[in-house]
């Protein structure tokens, strides 16, 4: 049942705040506009349109929406998948629209198993924004710092606040939701109340991302994202490359490196690492005659780290973290903004069902939210901890046991659906890892693939000559490439 903001008695509204106006805090401000008024405190300014935002540096990069994340923003926000196609975001099939080298091979085209929103991070989140900020129910303070946290360590009652002109108040509410993403103070926040310190885990794999914007040929305009992964059984840096398609008849080119196999910073060096530096020069071909809109921009800060806050014991009433707050990953899986929509969604589930108000919400929350976070996490370290000089906890034997599985599992997905079909649901965040360990599975897994793996990238003719001219200037075109 859903909990009315007031009642005919004259009880209080039910309020709720909402630290951060990101993607993570508008998904957030959104599932719980429908139970209480909210109030954004953000601390930049925030733009009109799908424009860059001051203090996300990491939206130059590739960014993607899989499919499990866009169901859980559809839910929250009905239409907004229209939205992101009529202003020029594409819906990818998976694998249909996808050419990867994955660790053990080639992915083949099958028909649609999952899918991916791709367009600009820029456009991802003005959609979404646009759409929560009309809403009568949600106020956004920008240019708003948060000082603290009010209350104790029992229940979190309110947040103290600047505003733009110098004014510090403090804002009460029955939740506090933060969503202000990696440069979070909430363990500071809380530990003034006295609440325990939450569990850390980081590994740091040295990872750092160099991206560029191409105008797309002429002829592309359905053209599928194209990735070359890296192996990390191979003792060698992990180099990956990607070619996003964007709106604007553009493609968003990311190169990824780790610690001691970085990508360049500089225009002349960029297509000659997509080209010798990794597992197939593909991306490196195709750029070759694509029209460079950019110059390289290079983000480092990309640690995997994560705050187990469902594991505090006493947590207090009144207070949940969701998003980049809780966990962030190897942006090169592409969870994170999924990750955030399926814990919004989580929180907004359980505020329907028990009311804002209910005793152990923010602790039952906290858990829920942890879920989709525990997925992708699993994701990320299990590949960077064996990356050279990674820095983190050592894999225990269950997780090489595991390591070893999954390795297997993506040989076989190169040549069975069942089991391509698995791993594309697994990954897109639609269905739980125990899917990867289904009997019928695990049998395809330990039978390894029908099909022999693909030499070339199964690019189409007709993808080919759009881009190069010819149809066969990729087919031979593994042989040039050097790197893990």
């Amino acid at each position: 049942m859903t909990e009315p903001a007031s009642t005919s008695s004259g009880a209080a509204p039910r309020r709720a705040v909402v630290v951060g106006g990101g993607m993570a805090g508008m998904l957030a401000a959104a599932a719980l506009s429908a139970h209480a008024d909210v109030t954004v405190v953000e601390r930049d300014v925030l733009p009109d349109g799908p424009e860059p935002r001051k203090g996300l540096p990491q939206a130059r990069h590739v960014h993607v929406i899989w499919s499990g994340g866009a169901r859980a923003m559809e839910e929250l926000l009905p239409g907004v998948t229209d939205a992101w196609l009529a202003a020029g975001a594409r819906r990818i099939p998976l694998p249909t629209g996808l050419v990867s080298m994955q660790p053990r091979g080639w992915f083949r085209r099958w028909p649609e198993m999952q899918f991916m929103i791709a367009c600009s991070r820029d456009l991802l989140d003005w959609v979404v924004r646009e759409r929560v900020v009309k809403s009568e129910r949600v106020t956004v303070l920008q240019r708003t710092e948060l000082l603290s946290l009010e209350g104790d360590a029992s229940r979190v009652t309110g947040v103290r606040i600047r505003t733009a002109d110098g004014e510090e108040r403090v804002l009460e509410a029955d939740l506090i939701v933060d969503a202000a993403g990696r440069g979070s103070r909430a363990s500071a926040w809380l530990e003034a109340l006295g609440v325990p310190e939450a569990p850390i885990e980081e590994v740091d794999s040295g990872l750092t991302y160099s991206s560029r914007i191409f105008r797309a040929p002429p002829g592309t305009e359905e053209f599928p994202l194209v990735n070359v992964q890296s192996d990390a059984t191979v003792p060698v840096p992990g180099r990956t490359t990607t070619i996003e398609p964007i709106e604007g008849g553009r493609w968003l080119v990311t190169l990824s490196g780790t610690r001691g196999g970085e990508p360049p910073s500089s225009a002349e060096e960029f297509e000659t690492f997509a080209r010798e530096s990794v597992r197939h020069p593909v991306v490196g071909e195709l750029i070759a005659h694509a029209e460079p809109l950019s110059a390289p921009v290079v983000t480092r800060s990309t640690v995997n780290r994560r705050r187990f806050y469902e594991k505090v014991r006493g947590w207090p009433e009144g207070f949940v973290a969701v998003g980049d707050s809780v966990a962030t990953y190897n942006p090169v899986y592409g969870h994170g903004l999924s990750v955030a929509a399926l814990g919004a969604l989580a929180l907004g589930t359980l505020v329907a069902k028990e009311g804002l108000r209910a005793p152990g919400l923010a602790r039952r929350a906290q858990r829920a939210v942890a879920r989709p976070v525990a997925t992708a996490w699993e994701f990320a370290v299990s590949t960077d901890i064996h990356y050279p000089d990674a820095i983190g906890k050592p894999p225990g034997l269950a997780n090489r046991l595991l390591g070893a599985y999954v390795n297997r599992l993506m040989l076989a997905a190169t040549g069975r659906p069942l089991v391509a079909r698995a791993f594309f649901d697994v990954v897109t965040l639609s269905k739980p890892v125990s899917e990867l360990l289904r009997p019928a599975v695990v049998i395809a897994v330990l039978r390894g693939p029908r099909r022999p793996l693909l030499a070339a990238p199964p690019l189409t003719e007709a993808e080919q000559d759009a881009v190069t001219g010819t149809a066969e200037g990729l087919e031979d075109a593994g042989a040039r490439g050097t790197g893990g």
